[in-house]
Protein backbone atom coordinates (compact mmCIF):
# COMPACT_ATOMS: atom_id res chain seq x y z
CA UNK A 1 0.00 0.00 0.00
CA UNK A 2 1.79 3.14 -0.54
CA UNK A 3 1.91 6.24 1.48
CA UNK A 4 -1.06 7.71 2.95
CA UNK A 5 -1.50 10.19 6.08
CA UNK A 6 -3.50 8.48 9.81
CA UNK A 7 -6.98 10.37 8.83
CA UNK A 8 -6.13 12.53 12.62
CA UNK A 9 -3.22 14.17 10.05
CA UNK A 10 -5.24 15.33 6.98
CA UNK A 11 -5.94 18.46 6.78
CA UNK A 12 -7.39 18.33 3.17
CA UNK A 13 -10.37 16.64 1.64
CA UNK A 14 -7.30 15.71 -1.39
CA UNK A 15 -5.42 13.73 1.76
CA UNK A 16 -8.77 12.26 2.87
CA UNK A 17 -9.67 10.83 -0.69
CA UNK A 18 -6.49 9.57 -1.23
CA UNK A 19 -6.07 7.50 2.14
CA UNK A 20 -9.69 6.01 1.29
CA UNK A 21 -8.97 5.39 -2.42
CA UNK A 22 -5.66 3.86 -1.09
CA UNK A 23 -7.87 1.46 1.80
CA UNK A 24 -10.70 0.67 -0.78
CA UNK A 25 -7.89 -0.82 -3.45
CA UNK A 26 -6.43 -2.65 -0.25
CA UNK A 27 -10.00 -3.84 0.80
CA UNK A 28 -10.80 -5.21 -2.67
CA UNK A 29 -7.49 -6.97 -2.25
CA UNK A 30 -8.69 -8.72 1.04
CA UNK A 31 -12.58 -9.43 -0.68
CA UNK A 32 -10.71 -11.40 -4.10
CA UNK A 33 -8.61 -13.31 -1.31
CA UNK A 34 -11.55 -14.30 0.53
CA UNK A 35 -13.67 -15.06 -2.56
CA UNK A 36 -10.77 -17.42 -3.26
CA UNK A 37 -11.70 -19.44 -0.30
CA UNK A 38 -15.32 -19.57 -1.23
CA UNK A 39 -13.91 -21.50 -4.36
CA UNK A 40 -12.40 -23.99 -1.69
CA UNK A 41 -15.31 -24.60 -0.34
CA UNK A 42 -17.32 -25.28 -2.93
CA UNK A 43 -14.44 -27.63 -4.27
CA UNK A 44 -14.31 -29.30 -0.79
CA UNK A 45 -18.27 -29.75 -0.08
CA UNK A 46 -19.40 -32.71 -1.10
CA UNK A 47 -23.03 -31.89 -1.44
CA UNK A 48 -24.76 -28.66 -2.70
CA UNK A 49 -26.95 -28.41 0.33
CA UNK A 50 -24.03 -27.36 2.48
CA UNK A 51 -23.08 -24.70 1.04
CA UNK A 52 -25.30 -22.31 3.13
CA UNK A 53 -24.56 -22.47 6.71
CA UNK A 54 -26.68 -20.27 8.86
CA UNK A 55 -24.67 -21.24 11.87
CA UNK A 56 -21.54 -20.05 10.41
CA UNK A 57 -23.39 -16.96 8.84
CA UNK A 58 -24.36 -15.89 11.81
CA UNK A 59 -20.78 -16.63 13.62
CA UNK A 60 -19.04 -14.65 11.07
CA UNK A 61 -21.44 -12.06 11.70
CA UNK A 62 -21.09 -11.49 15.48
CA UNK A 63 -17.53 -11.88 15.33
CA UNK A 64 -17.89 -9.19 12.76
CA UNK A 65 -19.29 -6.74 14.83
CA UNK A 66 -17.56 -8.00 18.00
CA UNK A 67 -14.50 -6.60 15.98
CA UNK A 68 -15.96 -3.69 15.17
CA UNK A 69 -16.76 -2.40 18.70
CA UNK A 70 -12.95 -3.61 19.56
CA UNK A 71 -11.81 -1.15 16.62
CA UNK A 72 -13.95 1.99 17.54
CA UNK A 73 -16.56 1.71 14.10
CA UNK A 74 -20.46 0.83 14.81
CA UNK A 75 -21.19 -2.67 14.47
CA UNK A 76 -24.67 -2.09 13.23
CA UNK A 77 -22.58 -0.80 10.09
CA UNK A 78 -20.60 -3.91 10.72
CA UNK A 79 -23.46 -6.09 10.57
CA UNK A 80 -24.95 -4.63 7.46
CA UNK A 81 -21.35 -5.26 5.21
CA UNK A 82 -21.08 -8.71 6.51
CA UNK A 83 -24.65 -9.77 5.82
CA UNK A 84 -24.01 -8.56 2.29
CA UNK A 85 -20.86 -10.03 2.17
CA UNK A 86 -21.60 -13.52 3.11
CA UNK A 87 -24.71 -13.50 1.42
CA UNK A 88 -22.89 -12.37 -2.00
CA UNK A 89 -20.03 -14.84 -0.70
CA UNK A 90 -22.76 -17.55 -0.57
CA UNK A 91 -24.05 -16.89 -4.49
CA UNK A 92 -21.02 -17.47 -5.56
CA UNK A 93 -20.08 -20.51 -3.51
CA UNK A 94 -23.48 -21.88 -5.68
CA UNK A 95 -22.18 -20.65 -8.79
CA UNK A 96 -18.89 -22.22 -8.14
CA UNK A 97 -20.10 -25.56 -6.73
CA UNK A 98 -22.57 -25.92 -9.84
CA UNK A 99 -20.19 -25.40 -12.10
CA UNK A 100 -18.18 -28.14 -10.82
Amino acid sequence: MSFILPPDDCTTMAQVRAGVDALDREIGRLVAARFGYMRAAARIKPERHLVRDGDRKDQVIANAAAQAELLGYPPGAAVAMWDALVEASIAYEYEVFDAL
